[in-house]
């Protein structure tokens, strides 16, 4: 049996997440996202070739056996409203309580920035995503869930955002984890991730910092802070494009105490109405943030922020200094792309983009360098002379990481997604040659197809068991030894096996026994062989014998 891996996003490239994995014959659906940086049919992964991989199948329902979304990131879950409703998928779709909650909220918003601010065609509409979401099941972590007779699945806490799980599956001896986005590294509002020591026959991770080992999170919050307030100081406007959830609020934390002990008065803005609500589920939700909010949370919630407030679009043009927090990320489009056309022209003015921007993103073009114009369209262009400011802030585990967690589970094969291929060949390269497990990175669109181990499950009878026992008791130290895991052989490298005899009846258990057992079960009585040693004068003396038969019958 083996596991088959059809990569239809995240191929070499980082967006619109999904592979789709065969496993003793269920197929999983892992993510369903869209791609940021496009905007035509490359935008949805090209979900056409499930069914030609699917010999027999009319339809999608009958060709996935279920769906997981590890997070509510559009790169994961943008596409899945376009899939249920307008491919017509009706199975079961899975993923955790915060992410069921929140991914309404980042869905609505996304179309109703393309639909209504750029008038682009809709994909899906509101009441395609409500009918959506009724679809969903909601799964705590580490609860097992029976999909069905064969196929299980477990989510284990990934940090990354709230919410983020990493994805366990089993059919019969052939198990995987999907890591979706994780990180290994706690911040300010959510822990590590965290998983248990699995047998895994394969592992599929992101690749996203693939050659990255980042300063430590201290340095780089310095760093951030000094950035922001040496720009207000100048009297200049600070814009961070963040989405509205998931490192809007690690950064307005910071922000907000920073704020507070350095006695400033400049406003903060978050431009996203939605944010209101996000932290509201935040609120709720302090179950899934980091030990120190739950320790914290009885004094002071710190989604409480003093020192922000909502920005209105008037306020655009205002004089004097402020920091705005606009959606969407890496200014894809949307308000933070409107501000950023207003500010970008002033030298006083500053641009820090806190995490990774896929490919197309004028996010992207402005850390590629240092542009002094940016083309939007063939029509408009954006003169840029304010600063450019990049830091990661990024919510994706770096290469220690990525190193870390393979070698903690340290599966049998392992494939890479969600990276840029320069970085995950260098990745490969190492877990190849460090961890000594073979490594893939597919681009979008083709399979990688990996072996699974079979495992016979055999029964013994108590009468074999205790010859064992009895057996190992007889050898005494040596044996002791080997068994408290001392050793992994006996002494002067002899391993000693015990003997029994394997049983393999039609429609039975394979079942291991004892000698006399196999007699009893047969009706058979012990039949014996007996050799004796021959004195050499009578081996001669047979010899001889024998040669003088031979002549005489010539």
């Amino acid at each position: 049996m083996a596991i088959e891996c059809l990569v239809l996003g995240a191929g070499q490239e980082v967006g619109k997440s999904c592979v789709v994995v065969t496993i003793g014959g269920k197929r999983i659906m892992f993510d369903c996202g869209m791609h940021m940086g496009h905007h035509d049919c490359q935008r949805y992964p090209d979900f056409a070739r499930i069914l030609s991989a699917t010999p027999g199948a009319t339809d999608f329902t009958s060709a996935i056996s279920c769906v997981v979304i590890t997070h509510f990131h559009l790169d994961h879950i943008g596409a899945l409203p376009y899939f249920t409703e307008v491919c017509g998928y009706n199975g079961p779709v899975y993923m955790t309580y915060p992410t069921k909650a929140l991914a309404p909220l980042m869905l609505e918003d996304y179309r109703k920035v393309m639909v209504d601010h750029r008038g682009e065609e809709e994909q899906y509409s509101y009441e395609d995503i409500q009918r959506c979401m009724k679809k969903v099941i909601p799964v705590d972590l580490k609860q097992t869930i029976q999909v069905d007779r064969d196929l299980v699945i477990r989510a284990y806490y990934a940090g990354h955002v709230l919410g983020a799980a990493m994805i366990y599956a089993k059919v019969g001896d052939a198990a995987m984890v999907y890591t979706g986005d994780y990180n290994m590294t706690p911040d300010r509002h959510l822990g590590a991730a965290q998983i248990d020591r699995l047998k895994l026959d394969l592992l599929i991770t992101e690749s996203t910092y693939a050659k990255t080992v980042r300063d430590s999170k201290h340095a780089r919050e310095r760093e951030f802070l000094k950035a922001v307030h040496k720009c207000v100081s100048g009297g200049g406007k600070v814009l961070i494009p963040a989405f509205a959830l998931g490192r809007a609020q690690e950064l307005c934390i910071l922000l907000d105490d920073y704020w507070e002990r350095m006695n400033l008065k400049i406003p903060i803005y978050f431009s996203a109405g939605l944010t209101i609500q996000a932290n509201m589920y935040y609120k709720m939700l302090i179950g899934w943030t980091s030990q120190k909010i739950k320790d914290s949370y009885t004094v002071h919630n710190p989604f409480d922020f003093k020192h922000v407030c909502h920005f209105e679009r008037s306020f655009i043009n205002d004089p004097g200094p402020c920091v705005l927090f606009a959606t969407p990320g890496m200014i894809s489009g949307g308000f933070s792309l409107e501000v950023f056309k207003r500010w970008a022209p002033s030298e006083k003015n500053l641009v820090t983009l806190p995490g990774y921007c896929v490919a197309g993103t004028i996010g992207h073009k402005l850390m590629s360098g240092k542009p002094t114009k940016i083309d939007l369209d063939k029509d408009t262009h954006v003169d840029v002379r304010c600063q450019i400011h990049q830091l990661s802030f990024s919510p994706h585990t770096d290469s220690k990481g990525i190193m870390d967690l393979t070698e903690f589970l340290s599966p049998s094969h392992v494939i890479l997604v969600h990276g840029e291929k320069p970085q995950m060949a260098f990745l490969k390269d190492r877990i190849e040659s460090e961890l000594g497990m073979p490594c893939y990175y597919p681009a979008n669109n083709e399979t990688v197809s990996i072996p699974t181990t079979h495992y016979l499950k055999i029964n013994a009878t108590e009468k074999f068991i205790t010859s064992c026992t009895a057996a190992q008791a007889r050898d005494g130290l040596e044996k002791a030894n080997l068994l408290c895991g001392n050793h992994l052989s006996g002494v002067d490298g002899d391993v000693k096996a015990d003997e029994g005899i394997l049983l393999m009846e039609k429609s039975m258990a394979p079942k291991i026994l004892c000698e006399d057992e196999l007699l009893q079960l047969l009706g058979t009585e012990r039949h014996s062989v007996q050799f004796e040693s021959l004195l050499s004068s009578r081996v001669e003396e047979v010899q001889t014998t024998i040669v003088d038969d031979v002549v005489s019958e010539f």
